[in-house]
């Protein structure tokens, strides 16, 4: 069981570096698409083959970020590369993360509901 835990707490170092790293590397971008990205999460497979990368981003578009960044994940990728010291730095999958998005609609539907309880009473 050991052995089991150790690796789940490696895997999510890795996946912590490479968090902080691709935050890093994601400025560096000329790319106009890619505007102010920040890194939700990373999820790493066992193996280290493949990064799902959840990204928000505060001005432009999602869809055309999403395509930049994918379109970059090599040359992020190389970045990692020199920084992380692990024999296999995963592919890049960078996916739009909506969190952030359904949170600001939910408080936005709450705050309109509690408004109209408080209209009624």
């Amino acid at each position: 069981m050991r052995h089991k835990k150790s690796t789940v707490n490696r895997s999510f170092r890795v996946a912590d570096q490479i968090q902080r790293d691709l935050a890093e590397l994601i400025r560096e971008l000329k790319d106009p698409r890619v505007g102010m990205v920040t890194v939700n999460a990373v999820e790493v497979t066992p193996d280290y083959a493949h990064a799902k990368v959840y990204f928000s981003v505060l001005l432009g578009d999602p869809v055309e970020c999403a395509e930049g960044l994918n379109e970059a994940a090599g040359f992020l990728r190389n970045g990692l590369f020199k920084r992380l010291s692990i024999h296999t730095v995963p592919t890049l999958h960078f996916q739009y993360d909506q969190t952030t998005e359904r949170a600001a609609d939910l408080s936005a539907l709450i705050a309109r509901a509690n408004a109209t309880r408080a209209k009624e009473d």
